[in-house]
């Protein structure tokens, strides 16, 4: 954590989550309203320098601290209202707020009078951000006077009383302050310091990339930190607490009679005894052809012998190296004592660059009078190069080593380097059940393959398999289970049919004996929350499709899914955002889709975009070279993705150029509201579903009018669609509107 923040930090004080659970609007950031706008000043004119949050939870209490900084960039003096809104339901057990380290007096208003003060100022700024909040109440503190280039701190905290789903704690704060600060935050902190009775397990983020630091079974600290962005995702933690062996968890989301989603998270205890970890055996099988000189031979031989010097009491080990031919030092796996892990030390520093590439002879070796026992085998397999020796024919070659491999061992194949056969590899952890990492040639195949091993080096439940009893589920992923690791954390996406409650089994081994860990969970029949779940899915789905596509050779029906899926769920990639675009220009020239129901064409209009996206697609059937490494990778982390930044693949490269000279991202052309994808296409945000129905009628409402706001308070969903802009398309109880300004 970076000193400034340290100093600048709210103290820790407690928290605890739950009402948020119930799948209702959440706490907003909070955000300074100009009262009096002057000309050539917008809306929102602040800045947001910087962005602290400091949650801590203990029992079932929970207090939240926010250290906010707001700057005026202009030369105004300006006056306005600090507004905080406040969930419909939620039971605050206190609130205090400092201005400029002034305690000073809130304004607590009801859902009814908040959403007047909303409405009126959504009418007097004509812009609707704030339409998201129009069922809650909100805080409301006036601020005055606003100095021209200065800076306003405000700092808060509230507690709050809260439940829990399926077993499931959830922490919810909104970091969505992308509309309300005129430029990307400076710097954006969230910790969230975890304590409990029971041992804390299956700690999860589906929204951000975050640290996750256990300081022992009890206390869990989860830290997020980025800078200069603008936020536009609700930061989301969720854990349960209990004493088994292995933690389960079950989080759905459904609507109506459409199947369902589900996130299922499996975690062992955190401090395992050494009995309780199985012993194994690995298999180094590193190459030294004579491409492999320099850097690449040099970090490799650290990151093996950073290896064997982890290995465990009671595992078995054997190194071979390969290039022309492949030598294995021991010629068996043996035991992991001192001897012989001295040896191996000595033999990899002794290893030197030179001759062919023959893989072939290499996997057989390692896989050479393998016997059946109840201890999990693996092969870690580094190389820089293409066969060259041996079977050189890619398929032919993962025929063989399927043949080879009598007893199902993983091999993990780490890929230094452009210069290789991506699709050869990635198929050998395909028919392996394995993974694939790339590389640089530099200290990143040291970093890499040692924290791999970190992650593998103690397995504690092996051959896992699923049973949902009662409940019909379909499409999981990842599709086959890897083993279960110390410290671990295995996440599940998947489809259901059916609902009500039903025992889930978890089935693993360990030495060979069959252990079962049960899990009560409810499969739900209609519940809108827990939105992240489908998205994820559909990432997992549309990376496994795509992964057949580059191995196996394209077909529409693969095709078609990918399409239909990414653009429902917004998972938009150079990849994906092609074959939306390829299939909206081909519908509308069918005259099978209106053109103000295509999503990515306004963005994508011109010529050189479309052949762009062209390219980038057809990278995915290069087998080698750095553009088969990056499809590879980013393919790979489609299929893996566990939180919503990991399925923004490839979006540096969706930047782009319209006919004015302006840059826009297609990646953040979409928005995921409500779990619907809407599309900004030209000045309209068109909702991706529109596309997948006729609806029975058309109602064009100007933005603004009194119509406008009957609609936004009809229903509480639709403040969310609206909040999106003054000109929207949506449908709605099989109705399409649209909001024109």
């Amino acid at each position: 954590m970076k000193t400034k923040n340290l100093l600048k930090r709210f103290s820790l004080v407690l928290f605890m989550l739950g009402y948020l659970l119930s799948g209702s609007s959440v706490f907003a950031d909070g955000l300074i309203v100009i009262n009096k706008p002057q000309p050539g000043i917008n809306a929102f004119p602040l800045q947001v320098l910087y962005h602290y949050v400091d949650v801590s939870i203990d029992g079932q209490i929970a207090v939240t601290s926010i250290d906010q900084s707001f700057y005026n960039p202009t030369n105004v003096r300006l006056e306005g209202y600090y507004i905080f809104p406040v969930p419909k339901g939620a039971v605050i057990k206190n609130f205090e707020m400092e201005i400029d380290g002034k305690k000073v007096p809130a304004e607590l208003l009801d859902a009814a009078k908040a959403s007047q003060i909303y409405e009126d100022i959504v009418r007097r700024m004509r812009d609707p951000a704030l339409l998201e909040y129009s069922e809650q109440g909100l805080f409301r503190v006036r601020i005055y006077p606003i100095e021209p280039r200065s800076e306003k701190k405000i700092m808060i905290s509230y507690t709050e009383v809260v439940s829990k789903d399926n077993g499931m704690y959830e922490y919810t704060y909104p970091l969505n302050t992308e509309k309300f600060s005129s430029k990307p935050v400076e710097d954006v902190t969230v910790n969230v310091a975890i304590k409990a009775n029971d041992e804390i397990k299956n700690v999860y983020c589906p929204t951000h990339n975050v640290d996750v630091v256990r300081e022992d079974d009890n206390n869990v600290l989860v830290s997020y930190e980025e800078e200069n962005v603008k936020p536009d995702t609700d930061f989301k933690v969720y854990f349960n607490t209990n004493n088994d062996k292995v933690g389960m968890s079950l989080l759905t989301s459904k609507k109506k009679s459409k199947d369902g989603y589900f996130f299922l998270s499996l975690s062992p205890e955190w401090q395992l005894k050494n009995s309780d970890v199985i012993e194994k055996d690995i298999t180094f099988v590193l190459d030294v052809s004579g491409s492999m000189a320099g850097d690449k031979l040099r970090y490799a031989k650290s990151a093996i012998t950073y290896c064997v010097e982890n290995l465990n009491d009671g595992d078995r080990f054997e190194v071979i190296k390969f290039s022309t031919e492949a030598y294995g030092l021991f010629n068996k796996l043996v035991n992991a004592d001192f001897n012989n892990k001295d040896k191996a030390e000595k033999f990899v520093k002794g290893l030197k660059p030179i001759g062919g590439t023959n893989i072939e002879e290499a996997i057989a070796l390692a896989l050479k009078d393998e016997k059946k026992n109840n201890r999990p085998h693996m092969i870690i397999f580094i190389t820089d190069g293409k066969p060259t020796i041996g079977e050189t024919n890619e398929d032919e070659l993962v025929s063989k080593i399927k043949s080879f491999n009598k007893n199902s061992t993983r091999i993990f194949t780490f890929g230094i380097g452009d210069e290789i056969n991506t699709h050869l590899l990635d198929k050998i952890t395909e028919v392996t059940n394995a993974a694939r990492t790339y590389t640089s040639p530099s200290i990143d195949i040291e970093m890499k393959i040692s924290s791999f091993y970190d992650k593998v080096q103690s397995p504690v439940l092996t051959n896992l398999s699923l049973d949902f009893g009662n409940v019909d589920v379909y499409q999981m992923y990842p599709k086959n289970l890897p083993d279960l690791f110390k410290g671990s954390n295995l996440t599940v996406f998947g489809r259901y049919k059916g609902n009500g409650n039903t025992n889930i089994v978890l089935t693993g081994f360990v030495d060979g004996v069959k252990k079962e860990y049960n899990l009560t969970g409810n499969f739900v029949k209609n519940n809108a929350a827990n939105n992240f779940i489908p998205p994820l899915w559909a990432s997992r789905r549309i990376g496994y499709l795509l992964d057949l596509i580059r191995l196996h050779g394209e077909e529409k029906e693969l095709v078609d899914e990918v399409t239909d899926l990414a653009r429902i769920h917004g998972i938009i990639t150079p990849y994906t955002s092609y074959l939306i675009l390829e299939d909206e220009d081909a519908n509308v020239r069918r005259n099978i889709l209106p053109v103000a129901f295509q999503t990515i064409r306004g963005s994508a209009a011109a010529p050189k975009i479309a052949n762009d996206l062209k390219q980038e697609y057809d990278n995915i059937k290069e087998r080698s070279g750095a553009l088969s490494v990056q499809a590879s990778e980013e393919v790979r982390d489609l299929n893996k993705a566990d939180n919503l930044v990991q399925t923004e693949q490839g979006k540096k490269r969706l930047e782009f150029q319209n006919g004015s000279e302006q840059s826009f991202n297609l990646a953040k052309q979409v928005r995921n509201v409500q779990g619907r994808a809407f599309y900004q296409n030209g000045e309209f945000w068109v909702d991706s579903r529109l596309q997948y129905s006729i609806p029975h009628e058309t109602k064009q409402i100007k933005f603004g009018s009194d119509e406008y706001f009957n609609l936004v308070n009809s229903n509480s969903e639709l403040g969310q669609y609206l909040a999106l802009g003054q000109n929207v398309r949506f449908l709605f109880n099989n109705t399409h509107y649209e909001i024109v300004n």
